[in-house]
């Protein structure tokens, strides 16, 4: 019996309708990105270039854009869809190695400025793969610029532009939601709580940005980056609510036992056990579903 080969229109359909079944994106986002997706379908000639994507919001993209079937390798951090946890992995995006990334034989890079070594990313370019570093200063402009970097690798440009004027308008409505709040800015705490001993955030992290989009106020401004996390710091500091990430919850063992570190009892959120948390990627990937993130996170802080 003879196998016709399946048309690359059918299959690059079929593959998009089982990618847009995945939860976490916005109605209005699956709608355009399936009307995207069966256009580029029904357009694609020849042969499209391999592509590995460095930062789970960037992935993203990818996978909106219907370009995840030229995929070949993508970071730790990509872990959003869940088709994406089955791509080949070239380590975190800030220590990569040109081995990894090189194996893999990709014609085009997308990441942001965050990833490294940067001795690392010249030898990429200098093997003559093309690599776009979009900066990431965690601002809506980042997210823009990452759906048209990753539009403009994968031969997807006009569709990418046509996406981001859907982005933009949910963007618009996520930001005039927020702004109607009325009462005192609540003052939140970001807690990074992988790990044993937990950091807190200061200013110019994605958790800074995210803090500020949905209408808070982070009280840790003092100092860029990241510190440990001491009750000296957390009397002082005297947040209402503490933002974590879910993966962080976890990793301490549940809400019980995140309330039952020492540092947070002398603060006023503890009192309320004002916890909002929310899963990594989501909230500090800066990809396509942020406008959802700001908006999900502003609404469960005014009722923490």
């Amino acid at each position: 019996m003879t196998h016709l080969p399946i048309p690359r229109r059918a299959v690059l359909l079929q593959s998009s309708a089982l990618l847009l079944q995945a939860p976490g994106w916005s109605k209005p986002v699956l709608a355009a990105a399936a009307m995207l997706a069966a256009a580029g379908a029904a357009s694609a000639q020849g042969k499209l270039p391999r592509l590995v994507t460095l930062g789970g919001g960037i992935t993203e993209m990818a996978y909106l854009l219907g370009a995840h079937e030229q995929l070949v390798g993508t970071d730790t951090t990509s872990v959003f869809p869940d088709a994406a946890l089955r791509t080949a992995k070239v380590g975190y995006m800030r220590s990569l190695s040109a081995e990894g990334l090189l194996s893999l034989k990709p014609q085009a890079i997308i990441a942001t400025t965050e990833a490294g070594p940067p001795v690392v990313i010249d030898q990429v370019r200098s093997a003559g793969v093309s690599v776009d570093l979009i900066e990431a200063d965690h601002t809506w402009g980042e997210v823009q610029r990452k759906l048209i970097a990753v539009g403009k690798a994968s031969g997807r440009e006009a569709r990418a532009r046509e996406l981001m004027a859907q982005l933009d308008a949910r963007w618009a409505d996520a930001q005039k939601q927020i702004a109607q709040a009325k009462g005192r800015k609540p003052r939140m705490l970001f807690i990074l709580a992988h790990a044993q001993t937990p950091s807190v955030s200061g200013g110019k992290t994605a958790a800074d940005a995210m803090i500020q989009m949905c209408g808070g106020i982070n009280v840790m401004t003092g100092y860029i980056g990241y510190r440990p996390m001491t009750a000296e710091a957390m009397a002082s500091a005297a947040p209402d609510v503490i933002l974590t990430s879910t993966m962080g919850v976890e990793a301490q063992g549940g809400v019980d036992k995140f309330w039952s570190r020492p540092e947070l009892a002398l603060t006023p959120a503890f009192k309320r056990k004002a916890l909002v948390h929310m899963e990594s990627l989501k909230m500090l990937g800066f990809g396509p579903r942020l406008p959802e993130a700001v908006l999900e996170l502003h609404q469960q802080v005014m009722q923490a």
